[in-house]
Parts: C-alpha cells; sequence; structure tokens
C-alpha cells in the first residue's frame, strides 16, 4: 500500500502526526508489509497553525498514484478550500482506493468533490462549514461511506488509524498497537453507510 499524506499551510500538526504514529506501524503486519509512504504539498516546505515548520518529500505528485491520501484539517483550510491550485490538485486523488481525512481536512476534499452524495463528518466546530459539501454531516467520531472515510476533532486522529489497521489487518493488530502507544481507549462513535 503507498499511501499520500496531504500537507499544506495552517495544518494542525497534530492531526497528522497522531494518525501517521499509528499508520506507520503498518508494516509490522504481514498482510500490510511493505506500507510506504510520502508527505505530499506545493512547496518544499510547510508551516503549521503555531509556526512549526516541516520539509515536505514529493512536490506536486500524481495523486492517482496513491492507494490511500490522508488529508489532515488545521485553520488553514477555512482558506486553502477555496484555492483553485490546491483543490485542482487534489481532484487527481478522484480515483484512489481510499480518501480519508480528519477534522477539518473533510473541508478539502468536500472542496475537491468527494462527497458529493456522501455522508461525513468533522471537527464539531465545523459541521456547519461541512455541510455544502456533502449529504449529510453526521454527530459522530469516524463515518466511513464507501471508499470516503472522514473523522471529527484532532485525538480522533488515533482513532481513525487504529480503525484503519482493523480495516486492512485485524482486531488483533489495533490490540497490538495500542499496546505499543500504551492507548487504553477504545473507538467510540463509528458510523459505516
Amino acid at each position: 500500500m503507498k499511501i499520500g499524506f496531504v500537507v499544506f499551510n495552517g495544518i494542525t500538526f497534530l492531526d497528522l502526526i497522531g494518525f501517521y504514529d499509528v499508520i506507520y506501524r503498518l508494516n509490522l503486519f504481514e498482510q500490510t508489509k511493505g506500507t510506504t509512504w510520502d508527505f505530499c504539498g506545493l512547496s518544499e516546505e510547510i508551516t503549521d497553525e503555531l509556526g512549526l515548520t516541516i520539509k515536505v518529500n514529493k512536490i506536486r505528485p500524481e495523486l492517482s498514484a496513491y492507494d490511500l491520501i490522508f488529508v489532515p484539517g488545521g485553520m488553514g483550510t477555512r482558506k486553502l478550500r477555496f484555492d483553485e491550485e490546491f483543490i485542482g490538485w487534489l481532484r487527481q486523488a478522484a480515483d484512489v482506493r481510499y480518501i480519508v481525512s480528519v477534522c477539518t481536512g473533510s473541508l478539502l476534499i468536500g472542496a475537491a468533490g468527494f462527497l458529493t452524495g456522501k455522508k461525513a463528518t468533522t471537527h464539531p466546530s465545523a459541521y456547519k462549514l461541512l455541510e455544502p459539501y456533502c449529504q449529510e454531516v453526521m454527530n459522530a467520531r469516524i463515518v466511513k461511506d464507501g471508499n470516503l472515510i472522514t473523522a471529527g476533532g484532532v485525538s480522533t486522529s488515533i482513532d481513525l488509524a487504529l480503525y484503519l489497521v482493523e480495516l486492512f489487518v485485524n482486531k488483533e493488530a489495533v490490540e497490538t498497537v495500542k499496546k505499543q502507544i500504551d492507548y487504553p481507549y477504545e473507538i467510540q462513535g463509528i458510523v459505516e453507510v
């Protein structure tokens, strides 16, 4: 499996890192050994909403080449959803097997047209912003509607990644990862359409 982490200025890094810290562990399991990933963006560096900067290792890659794209949220999504260059690039992922977002990353996949006719979720404070992009905003932590998987606010990034570990491997793998990261919580609020 090849994963593209979509990054941008104004990102909330915990959205990205919470997911990444769990999902990279797919390589521990036979079913998903060989999983690779790239940090994809439109510039060589991106800066979060608090001023932390990271390097991007793939500039403007063809997103259709990935099996899964992951779009985190952050305050930058409010403006970026109207940025035609970024949204046009994101639309390359239309045929990707799994399109996944956490927090207000759903605003970006919504602006790209991926949520049309779908049920989705986002950070609870952004439900109204998500409404124009989808059929129904669900008051849930994780919503899977076909190949689109959206998740709620920042801390949900860990639950989302654990949900995908179960989807791609099994429940036992989830328990293994939870022990590794000392995560005592059970995933709640999942809606599968």
